[in-house]
């Protein structure tokens, strides 16, 4: 069959390498059918040029995939209106997923007019849906998927099984798609020579946070062996020298993280790289292992400094963990990402200011820092909480009432109004902002000053970015 992946405009200069629709895409080639790219997300073409496109190209098989964000709910309905609006609708079909539409397949099914929404893992149910639409099998022996049959009637097939050896995954299709953008990815500590891109080192996560609206349960990591094969065709084939590993959880358990940076140091990877991580296992002998494999960033949910709220988000972490493991983190002289969000359930206002004074006490700016107000997508536990409180009606009611941005409260949980909610807000981003320029006005300085006084040749110009 002839398959189209449509990777959407996120409406940004460098995009992110849409790893799900590769992972895919390899699939659905390794089962022997033909895979195009429509390359949104790169040339920033009008939706309407995807619907001149399907008109002039013959598929059997559109994909779109999202996540539950404003933006990519928006953008998956303008997406769906082209391509419903194709005159060769009718001679192929349309099929969409991702943790946005698989948190409620029958509201998306019915909104975008796909034929089949895919939920939970995709690398076997789309190459069986494949089957069926080919009349090799029926929809409703596929497992993980949503549709309307026939008759109207709505039907969701029972859950995937996860892939229990993920080893065994096909890697992504990179020949597909246009790897020289991809790898202008910027990322803290990476160099203006360095090529970067995303991989994956597992997949789930061992914790249950309520904000978390991830869908499959647990922890599956690949073989040490498997990811530097991955780095090392990465490194051959697009001189890649900083990987993202963009899972939810690199660091699962001390053994495992340790593991890893023993096997990458003893294969010679010769890379830098960053993770997402947690401060229970922040100790300094897994830092400085993990200083040593390369690592130059460690992304770490801290969501917030005060002990009620962590124990109500389910973080397993308190106050003296997250300060202690951070302080070990920049110790060992690994960046840290610290990601603090406001307003799970009853939080109080000073946890706002607690955080201020932690991010202007601890962040060494390798990236702007900004404090977000928490979001209950479809499928978290803080999404059901709000419907059970009567926050939210339903799925619809969060997409086109409430979620109307990632920066401004979709629901307040809190014992304080909105407008004091935004001001204490405001005043937040307003300290770490102002702390940032400063900070990057006297790096500049500094250059400036050596550039002058100690003659360094070296200097390659103000302008650059």
């Amino acid at each position: 069959m002839k398959i189209l992946m449509v990777v959407y405009d996120n409406d940004s200069y460098i995009s992110w390498f849409p790893q799900g629709l590769a992972y895919l895409a390899s699939a659905a080639r390794n089962a022997g059918h033909e895979v195009s790219v429509y390359q949104q997300d790169i040339y920033h073409w009008p939706d309407s040029h995807l619907t001149d496109y399907l008109d002039s190209n013959a598929f059997d098989v559109v994909e779109v995939s999202t996540i539950g964000g404003y933006y990519q709910y928006h953008k998956l309905l303008s997406l769906s209106e082209a391509i419903n609006a194709s005159r060769r609708r009718s001679h192929f079909r349309y099929t969409i997923g991702g943790h946005g539409p698989a948190s409620d397949p029958r509201y998306f099914l019915s909104i975008t007019g796909a034929d089949v929404v895919g939920i939970g893992e995709g690398e076997i149910t789309f190459v069986e849906l494949m089957d069926a639409f080919a009349g090799k099998r029926s929809l409703e022996s596929v497992d993980g998927i949503a549709f309307f049959d026939a008759g109207g009637n709505y039907v969701r097939t029972r859950a995937r099984e996860l892939i229990k050896n993920i080893d065994d995954i096909a890697w992504p299709a990179y020949d597909l798609f246009d790897m020289t953008h991809y790898s202008l990815l910027r990322l803290p500590n990476i160099k203006g020579n360095e090529r970067c891109i995303p991989m994956l080192s597992g997949r789930g996560c061992i914790f249950s946070c309520n904000f978390c609206y991830r869908l499959d349960k647990g922890f599956r990591p690949r073989s040490a062996q498997s990811i530097i094969d991955e780095i090392q065709f990465l490194k051959k084939t697009y001189n890649i020298r900083y990987i993202a590993f963009s899972d939810e959880l690199l660091m699962s358990s001390k053994e495992r993280t340790l593991e890893l940076c023993r096997a990458f140091i003893e294969a010679r990877l010769d890379i830098k790289w960053d993770c997402n991580g947690r401060l229970n296992f922040a100790d300094m002998d897994v830092l400085e292992k993990m200083k040593e494999a390369g690592c130059v960033f460690i992304n770490y949910g801290i969501e917030s400094l005060d002990n009620d709220t962590l124990r109500v988000m389910h973080k397993g972490l308190t106050r003296d963990m997250i300060i202690r493991g951070v302080e070990n983190t920049l110790k060992a002289g690994i960046s840290p990402g610290l990601n603090i969000i406001f307003g799970n359930i009853n939080e109080p206002l000073s946890a706002l200011d607690d955080a201020v004074e932690f991010l202007l006490k601890y962040d060494d700016h390798a990236q702007l820092r900004t404090i977000r107000p928490v979001t209950p997508y479809p499928g978290s536990e803080l999404f059901d909480y709000a419907v059970e409180q009567g926050l939210i009606k339903d799925t619809a009611d969060f997409y086109e009432n409430k979620h109307t941005n990632s920066d401004l409260l979709s629901v307040n949980f809190t014992k304080y109004t909105d407008e004091e909610v935004y001001d204490a807000l405001c005043r937040a981003n307003m300290k770490l902002i102002r702390q940032y320029q400063k900070v990057q006005q006297r790096r500049f300085e500094q250059v400036c000053c050596d550039l002058y006084q100690n003659r360094n040749s070296d200097f390659r110009g103000f302008r650059q970015s």
